[in-house]
């Protein structure tokens, strides 16, 4: 470790850190917008309604300026549905969206320029619902001035994100996710400390309430990074290289425990989320109140139903982006097969089956995730901002353990690079 940090700094690596200097100031960007509020919507922010429901993922994302309406509220969310939305219609429901996705590099720009244009329509659209929605402003200029606005931040974040791609470090637009999520810590670790040591605990128990707060998040961590790293590798073997007991290079198939990230927890949110819009929408009491019983993920047949959808989410949304039958023709195609079995109907089958296994547990561990602050703010005293685990933290160690790589890479390539010159 310090060796890397050593070598990041020298002469011979000015160039990458250039771009991790021009990452902190495009990131720097970000967390200063989302400390502006839409001065529209001033008047109406201190008596918005508190819970946003599913919305709380994506207050999470913005850092949370969704709360407070900043000029990046809506973060990068538009883009990332605009995202999903384009992978499910490539699955052969338009024709048009699945001969791009065979057409290779040129394709993928093509998908990438209407997942843009799309994720900023869903963007005035989102930021118009949810204006109405939760700041329930009747004057239709105010309404468009702030949907406005708010659109106009989330295309300025998808610009910003392709800088950073391209003239920094890593993923743009996954740092800007996590960039927000780590504004929203020192909320948690702050509402902790007033809980435990300003709070009802006499101050001995509560400062040891506070420190087993701080390892239990640290355990949780070293957990997420754990399953994250985690993968399954199936041997595979090439028709065409022979292979010998000593010194032959053995190849994989690496699946990941956890291969859909959290877009099973968004998706199970914005599900049991959709009754209580339809209700508030209606207007009847009795519906409302059978929601509130029943349906939120705080009551136990919520709480249950959420893990149901988690599960189901899960399975869809692995198997959608990682087609076992796809997978085996791919193989066949490169001249490879799995030992043991025959190419076609068997290593479907097999790739299928141990992909099925391990999204039983990677499901699992997101309903653990996503279910720790649900129970701990339900059993306990503390206030619903106090939570260990949670979903961003699995984006947060993600990006990280993505942008690391990369960072490294860097290093051993301009190494090697090195070397070569001065020979």
């Amino acid at each position: 470790m310090i060796k890397g940090i050593r070598k990041l700094f020298s002469k011979e690596n000015k160039d990458l850190r250039n771009r991790i200097f021009y990452t902190l100031f495009a990131l720097g960007l970000f967390c200063l917008g989302t400390s502006i509020t839409i001065s529209w919507a001033l008047p109406w922010v201190s008596t918005m309604y508190n819970e946003l429901g599913f919305l709380e993922i994506f207050n999470l994302m913005s850092g949370g300026g969704l709360r407070s309406f900043s000029i990046f509220a809506l973060g990068v969310s538009p883009y990332i549905t605009a995202s999903i939305i384009t992978q499910l219609l490539q699955m052969d429901i338009l024709p048009y969206f699945k001969e791009l996705k065979e057409q290779g590099y040129t394709g993928r720009q093509k998908i990438n320029r209407i997942t843009r244009y799309l994720g900023i329509l869903l963007a005035f659209i989102q930021a118009y619902a949810i204006t109405v929605f939760y700041l329930h402003i009747s004057d239709a200029a105010t309404l468009l001035k702030i949907s406005l606005v708010m659109t106009a931040g989330t295309a300025f974040l998808l610009w910003l994100g392709d800088q950073i791609t391209n003239k920094g470090i890593g993923n743009g637009q996954s740092l800007l996710i996590m960039a927000g999520i780590l504004l929203s810590l020192p909320s948690i670790f702050v509402g902790a400390y007033t809980a435990f040591i300003d709070g009802s605990f006499a101050l001995p128990l509560g400062i040891c309430l506070f420190i087993l707060f701080i390892l239990v998040y640290i355990l949780v961590i070293v957990g997420i990074i754990w399953v994250t790293l985690a993968e399954r590798r199936i041997p595979i073997q090439y028709s065409n290289r022979t292979a010998t007991a000593y010194g032959a290079n053995k190849s994989y198939l690496p699946i990941k425990i956890n291969s859909a990230g959290v877009i099973p927890v968004i998706f199970a949110s914005m599900f049991l989320t959709i009754p209580s819009v339809i209700a508030s929408l209606i207007g009847s009491e009795s519906v409302i109140n059978f929601i509130n019983k029943y349906i939120l993920y705080t009551t136990p047949t919520g709480f249950i139903l959420y893990v149901l959808l988690i599960f189901f989410f899960g399975y869809f949304y692995t198997f959608m982006v990682m087609n076992p039958e796809e997978m085996s023709k791919d193989l066949n195609q490169r001249g490879a097969y799995i030992p043991g079995y025959r190419p076609g109907v068997e290593t479907t089958n097999y790739i299928s089956k141990t992909l099925s296994r391990l999204t039983c547990v990677g499901s699992l561990f997101l309903c653990i995730l996503a279910g720790m602050p649900v129970l701990i703010s339900t059993l306990t005293n503390l206030p619903s901002s106090v939570s260990i685990g949670g979903t961003g933290i699995l984006i947060v160690v993600g990006v990280a353990i993505e942008t690391y790589k990369q960072i490294e890479s860097g290093l051993v390539s301009r190494s090697y690079h090195n070397r070569r010159v001065r020979k």
